[in-house]
């Protein structure tokens, strides 16, 4: 149960990091809202990893949990954002992936 928690968390991580970009591209109030987000989805993302560290070893849950969240994040600027899809980047994406499955694996 506390790797789904973990997961979520990641989610939330992708999803606070969503928000900033749609802060930096937007204005007035609706920049607010953004900001808004980000610090709501910021506390879920703690507060559920956090649980997840009660019974998940640190390094690991840390280490699963930025990786989710750096992944979800480059997915988002590629599909969102339009940011540039090159080999290389798809390449070191992958391997974060592995390296993310790896950890879960070696940590049963």
């Amino acid at each position: 149960m506390n790797w789904i928690i973990l997961v979520i968390a990641g989610l939330f991580e992708t999803t606070f990091a969503f928000c900033l970009g749609k802060a930096k591209e937007t204005t007035g109030s609706e920049m607010y809202v953004w900001y808004a987000g980000f610090f709501v989805a910021l506390s879920i993302s703690m507060l559920l990893l956090i649980k997840a560290t009660q019974t998940l070893p640190i390094g690991t849950a840390y280490a699963v949990w930025t990786g989710i969240g750096a992944v979800g994040t480059v997915l988002v600027g590629i599909f969102v954002f339009k940011e540039p899809t090159t080999i290389l980047r798809l390449f070191f994406l992958t391997t974060l992936v592995v390296s993310i499955v790896g950890l879960k694996v070696v940590s049963q």
